[in-house]
C-alpha cells in the first residue's frame, strides 16, 4: 500500500527552460509529502536527472519538432502542425500506460497537450494563453485552448497584479479551471560581490543556439571586463578560459544561481523560464530573441518599451551600443512579486 500520492511531472522537451521552471515545483511537492516521477528526455531529462538525482526518471518522447534557420517561425509551425498533432495523440496514449504501470495519482504537464486523463487529476502549466502569431491567431488560441480545457486545471506561472508576461498571460478570456500561480523559479536571492561584468546564458533551439553562441565568444573574448559565458549544454562538462572570459559548457542550480548573482549585466534570450529568474533575482539583462520566435520578441519589445530592459535583432547585434543602452533600463529591481499558495494548488490531488 502506498505511503504518499505519486505524481507525474512531464516538462516540454522544447530547450531546458521548461524542465528549470518544474525544479520549484517538484521541490514543493516532495515538501508537502508527494511521491514524484519525472518524464522527460534529452537535454530536459539529464538536467533533471542532475539536478534531482534521488528521483525516478521515465524516458519520454518529445514532439521533435525542429526551429527553422530560415523560415519564419509562425510558417514552420504551420507545416509541423500534423507532427505535432501526431505526438500529442501518442504521448496520450503513453500516458494512459505509464499511470497504470507506476500507479500514477496525478500528472503536471508543462506545455505537453496530451498528457490529460479521465483516471487521475492533471494540471497543465504554462504562460502563454494568447499565443503570438502574425497569421491565424484566433485559430491558434482555439487550438491552445481546445487542449488546455481538457485538463482538470490550467495553472499560469505569472503573477495575477504584476505580470511578468503582459498580454501572454492576460488574453480576453481564460481557459477552464485557471489558476495564477505566481513567477516560479529554482534560485533564491543571495548576497554576493560582483565578480563579472557580463554573463552570458546561451539557450534556446538549434540552430539559433549555436548562433547565439559563436556570436557571444566572438563579442566577449577580447574585451578587459571580466566576462563568463554558459553554452546551455547538460550533457558535456567543459571549461575554458581566453583571456578574461571563462566559458562553461553548463552550471547546475546552485552554481548558476551565484554567477548571475555576482554578475552586472545578463546576457541572454528573453525565454520566459530566464526572464522569472532574473525577475527573481531582481537583475538587469540585455535580450537577444531568438530570430522568428514570436514569444521572445514579444517578451523583448514590451520589456524594451517598459524601460526595464534594453534588447537588439540578432541579426543586428552590437555589443557596444548594448552596454551603453542598458545603463539606461532599470531592470527587474522594481518589479514585486506574491506568494505561491501550495496548499490550494496541491488540493487538486
Amino acid at each position: 500500500m502506498k505511503s504518499k500520492k505519486r505524481i507525474l511531472v512531464a516538462p516540454l522537451d522544447w530547450g531546458i527552460g521548461h524542465a528549470t521552471r518544474c525544479i520549484p515545483i517538484i521541490k514543493q511537492l516532495i515538501s508537502h509529502n508527494y511521491e514524484v516521477i519525472i518524464a522527460a528526455d534529452g537535454r530536459p531529462m539529464h538536467l533533471l536527472s542532475t539536478e534531482l538525482p534521488d528521483l525516478e526518471m521515465i524516458r519520454f518522447s518529445g514532439y521533435n519538432i525542429k526551429y527553422p534557420k530560415y523560415l519564419p517561425m509562425s510558417i514552420s509551425m504551420l507545416l509541423q502542425l500534423p507532427k505535432l498533432i501526431i505526438g500529442i495523440k501518442k504521448e496520450h496514449s503513453m500516458l494512459k500506460q505509464i499511470i497504470e504501470d507506476y500507479n500514477i495519482d496525478g500528472v503536471i504537464s508543462d506545455n505537453r497537450y496530451g498528457l490529460y486523463s479521465n483516471k487521475v487529476p492533471t494540471a497543465f502549466i504554462t504562460h502563454q494563453l494568447k499565443i503570438q502569431s502574425p497569421y491565424f491567431s484566433k485559430s491558434i488560441q482555439n487550438f491552445n485552448y481546445k487542449y488546455i480545457n481538457k485538463f482538470d486545471a490550467c495553472w499560469v506561472m505569472d503573477d495575477d497584479e504584476n505580470s511578468l508576461a503582459g498580454e501572454l498571460s492576460k488574453p480576453d478570456y481564460l481557459p477552464n479551471n485557471t489558476s495564477y500561480i505566481g513567477v516560479q523559479s529554482r534560485f533564491e536571492k543571495i548576497d554576493e560581490k560582483n565578480k563579472y561584468d557580463f554573463l552570458a546564458i546561451v539557450s534556446g533551439p538549434e540552430p539559433q543556439r549555436t548562433i547565439l553562441e559563436k556570436g557571444l565568444i566572438k563579442a566577449l573574448k577580447d574585451r578587459k571586463e571580466k566576462s563568463l559565458i554558459v553554452l546551455g549544454k547538460p550533457e558535456i562538462d567543459t571549461h575554458e578560459t581566453v583571456g578574461n572570459l571563462s566559458v562553461h559548457s553548463h552550471m547546475n542550480a546552485t552554481e548558476l544561481n551565484t554567477a548571475i548573482t555576482q554578475s552586472e549585466l545578463i546576457i541572454c534570450r528573453p525565454g520566459y523560464s530566464t526572464v522569472m529568474d532574473l525577475a527573481k533575482l531582481e537583475k538587469k539583462a540585455f535580450f537577444i530573441p531568438t530570430p522568428g520566435q514570436t514569444e521572445q520578441e514579444y517578451l523583448a519589445a514590451n520589456f524594451k518599451q517598459n524601460g526595464i530592459c534594453y534588447s537588439q535583432k540578432q541579426a543586428d547585434f552590437d555589443f557596444e551600443k548594448a552596454i551603453t543602452q542598458s545603463k539606461k533600463y532599470s531592470g527587474f529591481v522594481a518589479i514585486k512579486l506574491t506568494s505561491t499558495n501550495w496548499e490550494e494548488l496541491f488540493s487538486l490531488f
